[in-house]
């Protein structure tokens, strides 16, 4: 079965979709999902990007089925590697997402972070945040979306070129072929022409560097757009020779 891997539901500041639309538009789609809900510890307002757990598995564990997993996506930080360890040993997540949601204290949503520094400046400082949070996070299932800071910054370009930042992307995709980590193509920028050849580049480099497995996920926050691209990530993978995967119980399984 296909899986979208990477999806929001009301548990996420950020989503309103209810757990019952999810359902019926991925049967509509035929595909599964994996609800991935957002945990920032790091976030500094009190009860934003942060949910009960038990309240969680609560709710959703009547919904859990072979198409309908439970999971997680957490927001990686150096300062609170420890708190984000105790979280995941303490529950039983099928995946979990490690993202790199903040950078220099700022929300990279944040508009004052791009005040003072340069594109080229903003994503070495990004690439390096990621490299030192694989380090700490090497408990993750899958690394999130790459091009996350490419979604809200301000610049004319704003696209990741791998020739610019081979060196730090290199690394990265090292820590996770090391570290047992697959790399998600995070379909949701997938169908902006400007943003597909420069991720294939990115995607490209994993397999040459000897990455095998990714996951695939739409990073929907509404019902409408469960599974938005996902084919389009599926291609990527079959044109590179790379294999979908998601997780289920912290464990690997072949989509199809």
């Amino acid at each position: 079965m296909i899986f979208d891997t990477h999806t929001h539901t009301s548990f996420s500041s950020d989503s309103k979709m209810n757990i019952k639309d999810a359902i019926n538009k991925a049967k509509a789609l035929d595909i599964g999902l994996i609800i991935t809900d957002h945990m920032d510890l790091n976030y500094p307002e009190k009860d934003k990007f942060k949910f009960n757990v038990d309240d969680y598995f609560k709710t959703y564990e009547a919904y859990k089925s072979p198409s309908l997993l439970l999971g997680i996506e957490l927001g990686m930080d150096t300062g609170f590697e420890k708190e984000n360890a105790s979280l995941i040993k303490s529950y039983n997540f099928d995946q979990v997402i490690g993202s790199q949601h903040f950078l220099h204290g700022f929300d990279i949503y944040d508009s004052a972070l791009y005040d003072a520094k340069t594109k080229e400046e903003l994503f070495r400082d990004y690439f390096l945040e990621i490299i030192a949070s694989l380090k700490t996070h090497s408990y993750i299932d899958t690394l999130g979306h790459i091009d996350f800071i490419s979604r809200y910054c301000p610049f004319d370009d704003k696209e990741i070129y791998y020739r610019d930042y081979s060196d730090h992307i290199d690394e990265i995709i090292k820590l996770c072929i090391s570290y047992g980590i697959s790399m998600e193509i995070n379909s949701r920028r997938l169908g902006n022409p400007t943003a597909f050849n420069p991720l294939i580049d990115i995607y490209r480099r994993y397999k040459e560097l000897g990455g095998e497995y990714v996951t695939i996920g739409s990073d929907a926050h509404y019902a409408e757009y469960i599974g938005s691209n996902i084919n389009k990530g599926l291609a990527i993978a079959e044109t590179l020779g790379l294999r979908p995967i998601y997780f289920k119980d912290r464990r690997a399984e072949y989509m199809k």
